[in-house]
């Protein structure tokens, strides 16, 4: 567990997954860099509320498809808030493709935000990290993972390539940083998703329901503190990737 002042780096923060993280580490008692790309407004109201918990917060605008802009991130955070203990890998590309409209841009693209950077991030981290410290990666997958369909295909391959990298930085970057993921299930409305749609794809896992954002917050703190844990992943989805289905489980409504 890491000692003293606890400060954390996430990316995507100004929104959604990110947005909650953000805010349940804060409760936990660490500061945060929030990370954004272009939702500045946003951003900066997650840091307005993070300071309204007693807790340090700055925005950082970073287009993370950018190597040079990405590998300056983190000492940007650095500087601005002080020694980085966790990066929460959080933002992430998620655009509709399938294997017949694939192309390679698309699957670049995807590549870059969802893959490279985290990579670049935890370099990062490791880097800035003194001897005999401890520091964490937390990246997000995705619970179709552990239960394939072939839509969001590029999508897909990314966070695939992710969760292999989880395991591989968690074995070169070890002792100083722990490398871990979190795979939520349906967490909230995607897309062109509709409530109702929404709503009845979310019921559909063995538990009657998946995973809510609390849910992801409440793991994301755990993983965040868990000194003995790295190289794996913990599926946080009420058991959604143990029903196979043909289609992403967004698609799935009656």
């Amino acid at each position: 567990m890491i000692q003293g002042k606890k400060t954390a780096l996430i990316t995507g923060a100004a929104k959604r997954l990110g947005r909650s993280i953000a805010l349940g580490l804060a409760r936990d008692g660490w500061d945060i860099a929030v990370h954004y790309r272009s939702s500045a407004l946003e951003a900066q109201s997650t840091a307005d509320e993070i300071r309204q918990l007693g807790r340090q917060a700055v925005t950082l605008d970073c287009d993370l498809a950018d190597e040079q802009a990405t590998r300056t991130l983190l000492p940007r955070a650095a500087e601005a808030i002080g020694p980085i203990h966790c990066v929460v890998n959080s933002a992430s590309l998620f655009e509709f493709d399938n294997a017949a409209s694939f192309t390679m841009r698309t699957l670049d693209q995807h590549m870059h935000t969802n893959l490279m950077a985290p990579v670049l991030l935890a370099q990062a981290l490791h880097g800035s990290t003194p001897e005999g410290a401890q520091s964490v990666v937390i990246n997000l997958l995705d619970q179709k993972l552990f239960n394939p369909n072939p839509d969001f295909l590029s999508y897909t391959l990314s966070k695939a390539g992710l969760q292999s990298a989880t395991v591989l930085l968690a074995q070169a970057l070890a002792p100083k940083v722990r490398v871990v993921g979190l795979a939520p299930g349906l967490t909230l409305v995607s897309g062109d998703q509709t409530e109702e749609g929404f709503a009845i794809a979310h019921q559909q896992t063995p538990l009657g329901k998946s995973s809510t954002s609390d849910d992801i917050v409440a793991a994301a703190c755990y993983l965040a503190n868990a000194a003995a844990v790295t190289g794996t992943v913990l599926v946080v989805d009420g058991g959604q990737h143990l029903m196979p289905a043909a289609r992403d489980v967004m698609f799935l409504t009656k």
